[in-house]
């Protein structure tokens, strides 16, 4: 198995469940593991043979940056089905962090695991 990664990937959106923050826009960055076979890109040496991480960043800023969801474990679980159906990916690791969330800590966030490695 081979992995393509996206890190510290950041987005502003709506998130959060108090009144200001349905108000104001936060930033929330993203670190994201894909499973791939990039053997047949190395051998050809193109594009179309790998998993193409640009449109992925680029489908997640869109999604994110529109997005208005209350928790972040929802957003995350959203934007693991956009990566595993419309990418094609079998696993995934994806980190969603909300820096500031919570006073006297840097970080906070979740991490989860979806589809499964070969």
């Amino acid at each position: 198995m081979d992995i393509i990664y996206l890190r510290k990937l950041k987005i502003d959106t709506i998130i959060g469940v108090f009144d200001w923050e349905r108000q104001t826009k936060q930033t929330i960055v993203i670190d994201l593991e894909m499973a791939t076979d990039i053997r047949k890109a190395a051998q050809n040496d193109q594009l179309e043979d790998t998993l193409n991480y640009k449109a992925v960043a680029k489908r997640l800023i869109d999604f994110i940056s529109n997005s208005e969801f209350q928790l972040v474990e929802t957003l995350a679980e959203k934007t693991a089905e956009i990566v595993l159906t419309e990418f094609s990916v079998p696993w995934l690791r994806l980190q969603v962090h909300k820096p500031g969330a919570v006073r006297g800590s840097k970080d906070v966030g979740i991490i989860i695991e979806r589809g499964n490695k070969f």
